[in-house]
């Protein structure tokens, strides 16, 4: 017990000093690229209002938002999952997680039989075919296409009863027409839960990292950018005597203005704001939040999720008409040896979003 108090004492600690850093670097929003790795990778993860980063329980995709969430359950899965975004938009993932024994020199008798975990995953977006126009609109002939991929490699490694650390890599390519860009980038995590799993903590740096090659090229031959950094902790508790489970994650911890985005702003005739693009601070805080609530039962057969994402409300929501921005709902129940979800939520201004899992234990098949 003191050994993994002293962990978690060192983990938080170094949690600490990568805040200051990465707030002297990060300072403000749109100043990376790729920001379709923001968009969740899974029917689970859009249903808990699009990240996050404490809850692990066998969802293999929950490792994309940080790869300490890898663990035996996530040993030989399979997971397929596919979204429509907007007509002719699609994005999904292909996941699979593998687990490795310990030595025959580590007799530590904490840990599990296999406490290396590794996974690979694919995340990609599709924005399906555009046609060409000139700059007042005309159409000229001819489509392209523009599409974003991402390769995500994951390992974890179990630290006593309590501990997980995570990191994994992940090359990120892009064509847009004929541009191109290709970047990499890194996550670190770390997951803390007691030994009953009703107490849940996790934390995760996503997305370190740059471009190797741009879009394109400026005079003094630079314009490469960075990816769009991640600093989250996030909470989760389950009550013992109740099938409910709650989750808070708290995101974008580098930088403490998110108001970039709110736009909507009319104009005056000579294209000056008519008011001041100002965020309350209390606004600015819940922008930072996720909640969650899950209602699953001990036998864990099935779940049903909802979620509230403040961000998203903020910068999505319709002034003149009825909006779900920042709300998100979803299911699963598991058949057999399959994991089944659904999630719908509004991640652009124009739909909804539906998307849907399906993940297959192949250990369970081969018994």
């Amino acid at each position: 017990m003191i050994k993994e108090r002293y962990i978690l004492g060192v983990w938080l600690l170094l949690a600490g000093m990568l805040i200051q850093p990465v707030r002297a670097q990060y300072v403000g929003g749109g100043t990376s690229v790729f920001s379709f790795m923001g968009l969740p990778a899974s029917s689970r993860l859009n249903a808990l209002g699009g990240s996050n980063v404490a809850i692990r329980d066998g969802e293999l995709s929950m490792a994309m938002c940080n790869p300490a969430l890898l663990g035996t359950r996530t040993d030989k899965v399979l997971s397929l999952n596919f979204a429509y975004w907007m007509p002719g938009t699609m994005f999904g993932s292909v996941l699979y997680g593998h687990n490795f024994s310990r030595s025959k020199i580590e007799k530590h008798p904490d840990e599990p039989d296999k406490p290396n975990y590794f996974a690979v995953g694919v995340h990609y977006l599709d924005h399906g075919k555009m046609q060409y126009a000139d700059e007042r609109g005309n159409l000229t002939g001819g489509t392209f296409t523009a599409k974003d991929i991402l390769v995500d490699v994951m390992y974890a490694r179990q630290l006593g009863k309590m501990f997980t650390v995570g990191v994994s890599l992940k090359p990120v390519y892009s064509i847009y027409e004929t541009h191109s860009s290709f970047a990499i980038g890194a996550d670190v995590g770390g997951h803390f839960q007691l030994k009953d799993s009703t107490l849940q903590i996790g934390l995760s740096l996503q997305n370190i990292g740059w471009q190797l090659k741009s879009y394109y090229s400026r005079e003094d031959g630079t314009g490469r950018e960075m990816l769009p950094l991640n600093l989250q902790l996030g909470l989760s508790y389950r009550f013992k005597h109740a099938p409910i489970r709650l989750s808070m994650t708290i995101h974008n911890m580098q930088t403490w203005n998110l108001s970039y985005q709110h736009t909507n702003i009319p104009l005056n005739s000579t294209g000056e704001p008519t008011e001041k693009a100002e965020v309350q601070w209390y606004d600015m805080m819940f922008r930072h939040t996720i909640f969650a609530i899950d209602i699953l039962p001990k036998s864990e057969r099935f779940y049903l999720t909802l979620s509230y994402n403040h961000r998203h409300r903020a910068e999505l929501n319709l002034t003149d008409q009825r909006s779900l921005a920042g709300f998100a709902i979803g299911a699963g129940v598991r058949i057999y040896k399959f994991r089944i979800g659904f999630a719908m939520s509004q991640l652009n201004k124009s739909s909804l979003t539906y998307q849907v899992g399906l993940s297959l234990d192949i250990n369970s098949m081969l018994k």
